[in-house]
């Protein structure tokens, strides 16, 4: 009797793995392509479909989001951090919340399944409950860094390229569409920014109301300051390319200050992973054999 389901395991272990080198194998079957050409449905209709299964997880987190009662502060400074993070979607603060409820709910159905509420029910509850409701928050400002930092990063060089292609003969509307179409592979995210202060341009907004709402919708302090550099320029007017090249150098100067500030932090950053991984293993190679001969001699003179 072992032995037959011993075989029976091992027949059914084959058959198990060749139903899934046939279902993933990256050949085609003529049978397989056929039907797949009868269920698989169409652009159009992907599109259509993906639209509505959107229409349907608005309306739910839009629901969702009503039970989480918030002030209006509170709403307006969300929705001013998600437009900092880059989610610009009138549903994003909805959605935001409407995690932040799931979250909650399953970190207090996990604490409460796995039994680990046993010995102290209300604090871990409340833990959970916690966690829950701080998590986005911390995931949402780590986004917010990000993508801060990579506007920085990203602002010297959209810079040369701006004041390069106003002294070849541009506009400063112009430079900024031609930097958004040069620099789209490299730096996204500005190049972003800058298709919709062209956009806006385009729509009616001035060139000075296009460039404080950039400063205001990403909240880099490289970018405002940009901003007043332009408006001071268009004011006086001055120089736009000499006053830019003049702000691409000092921002340049900046980063290489801040990669600087960095390298001067991480010898103390060093500190506690020295202490709390590498000096115990080095104090075990170096004093082990002293401290294992000084028992044996104590031993022996014992």
């Amino acid at each position: 009797m072992p032995v037959l389901v011993s075989v029976a395991v091992f027949v059914a272990i084959i058959l198990i793995v060749l139903a899934l080198i046939y279902a993933f194998s990256g050949g085609s079957v003529l049978v397989s392509e056929r039907l797949g050409r009868l269920w698989r449905p169409s652009a159009h209709e992907r599109a259509g479909l993906k639209e509505t299964r959107r229409e349907v997880m608005d309306t739910i987190l839009s629901g969702i989001a009503k039970i989480l009662p918030s002030s209006s502060d509170q709403a307006t400074e969300t929705n001013q951090r998600l437009i900092y993070a880059g989610f610009r979607r009138p549903e994003a603060a909805g959605f935001f919340s409407a995690v932040r409820i799931a979250l909650i709910v399953i970190l207090v159905c996990l604490v409460y399944f796995t039994g680990v509420y046993k010995s102290n029910p209300l604090l871990f509850f409340v833990m959970a409950a916690v966690a829950g409701f701080v998590l986005p928050d911390i995931w949402l400002t780590q986004q917010v860094k990000a993508r801060h930092q990579l506007l920085r990063l990203a602002m010297p060089d959209a810079l040369d390229l701006v004041v390069i292609s106003m002294e070849a003969g541009l506009g400063i509307d112009q430079a900024l569409l031609y930097v958004s179409q040069e620099l789209r592979i490299a730096h996204p995210e500005l190049c972003a920014e800058f298709d919709l202060v062209n956009a806006e341009m385009h729509m009616g907004k001035t060139r000075l109301e296009a460039l404080r709402s950039l400063a205001e919708r990403t909240g880099v302090d490289d970018i405002q300051a940009l901003v007043a550099t332009l408006v001071q320029t268009d004011r006086f007017g001055t120089s736009v390319a000499h006053s830019l090249r003049i702000h691409s150098d000092d921002l340049r100067t900046k980063r290489r200050q801040r990669a600087e500030e960095l390298a001067a932090k991480t010898a103390i950053k060093m500190i506690f992973p020295l202490v709390l991984f590498i000096f115990p293993a080095l104090f075990v190679v170096i004093l082990g054999p002293a401290l294992i001969t000084m028992i044996r001699m104590l031993g022996q003179m014992r």
